[in-house]
């Protein structure tokens, strides 16, 4: 009996033959590395910007001529964990290459130059740093891209949830790291992050310091039909089936985020034998399923915020979408305390992620707490 692997992809590296679309996002990308472009890489969570840049990263024309590395800095908090990150990072991929690169990674990081360790076997250098050895980060940011430049390849720098900089304590980040940037001719650099609001206002505010440093690429929902198109061919594949209107409804459940639509048809294609058919009423049976496997982690998330805000993140879903968050009408509907109350918390609830603005208008940002939330109002 032939063994199929399941083609969706939940986590690691996609490969080539089990990617989804993404054909002109890859194209771009591909083709702003090698014209040394820095980009801005956008677009909500779970839409699969990390899984396309390590798509285009693992093709032979990128990684034979560039050193990749990925950087997420997405829980750091201050701008010394941003440098222990990247200075990790700088180490796995480029000094760990061969002996050379090791001891002039060293060197060359004057500022924490006693605090490496060594490996007594291989009488090498090893990234021993803790976040309190970083007494000049200014100084060693300057060290650690000084390096990058003096690589043995090409670099590409990969920096996930960017947007996380704006919030550090530390005000000038933004001019530091772009003062460094701009100066690097031997690394090109990808900005990706998913707080839309915060990603454009770094790049596109004439008052911010990136400001149009970086060719702009968005990631959008994958189109419906191309979607459909992807499950049904790898259910085939395997002589599996699965109903059109099941993929399409679990699309249009989760507004096309493609982790949580490849999760649902992991499940889908596991539930299948050979030569049976996945109806609507499976996919609806794995959708519940998964919204309450996600139920703790939902109520964590409501548990950290205030009464305010959550009131108004229940008006939102009420409403689907809203434009004026602050006009009377919505404030006495939905019995919220006043137009001002009600900003403080929409500046709270887009700082958390917990919902969005584009083009004016303000929604859920997660699908899948979208359909928790409907479930309790039920």
């Amino acid at each position: 009996m032939t063994t199929y692997i399941n083609p969706f992809v939940v986590s690691g590296r996609i490969p080539e033959e089990l990617f989804c679309d993404r054909k002109e996002e890859a194209r771009q990308l591909q083709m702003a590395m090698e014209n040394q472009l820095n980009v801005v890489l956008t677009s909500s969570r779970r839409m699969g910007k990390t899984s396309l840049v390590d798509y285009v990263f693992n093709k032979s024309e990128i990684n034979e001529n560039h050193i990749t590395i990925s950087v997420d800095i997405l829980h750091t908090t201050t701008f010394r964990e941003f440098i222990y990150t990247l200075g990790t990072s700088v180490f796995k991929k480029v000094a760990s290459r061969n002996e050379k690169m090791r001891r002039l990674f060293v060197t060359t990081l004057k500022s924490l130059s006693a605090s490496f360790g060594y490996d007594p076997v291989q009488n090498t250098p090893t990234f021993d740093i803790k976040l309190g050895d970083i007494t000049n980060p200014d100084f060693t940011i300057e060290e650690i891209f000084s390096f990058l430049e003096q690589a043995d390849k090409r670099c590409l720098v990969v920096i996930d949830e960017f947007q996380q900089i704006s919030k550090y304590p530390e005000k000038n980040v933004e001019a530091i790291l772009r003062s460094q940037i701009q100066k690097m001719q031997n690394a090109n650099f990808i900005f990706a992050g998913s707080q839309r609001r915060l990603m454009e206002e770094m790049f596109f505010s004439s008052r911010r310091p990136f400001y149009q440093s970086a060719k702009a690429i968005k990631l959008e929902p994958i189109e419906m039909g191309i979607y459909t198109e992807f499950v049904l061919y790898h259910f085939h594949q395997a002589n599996k089936d699965i109903s059109t209107e099941a993929v399409q409804k679990v699309y249009q459940a989760f507004k096309g985020v493609t982790l949580y639509l490849q999760r649902i048809m992991k499940d889908a294609y596991a539930m299948t034998a050979e030569g049976e058919r996945c109806d609507v009423a499976t996919t609806d049976m794995l959708t519940e399923s998964f919204i309450m496997e996600n139920d703790s982690r939902i109520r964590e998330q409501l548990a950290y915020i205030t009464e305010p805000q959550k009131e108004l993140l229940y008006a939102i879903h009420d409403e689907q979408e809203v434009i004026s968050i602050t006009s009377a009408s919505f404030t006495k509907k939905h019995h919220l305390k006043s137009p001002s109350a009600t900003q403080s918390a929409a500046l709270k609830l887009l700082d958390d992620d917990l919902i969005t603005r584009i083009e004016k208008v303000y929604r859920l940002a997660d699908p899948l707490m979208e359909l928790w939330m409907d479930r309790k109002n039920m």
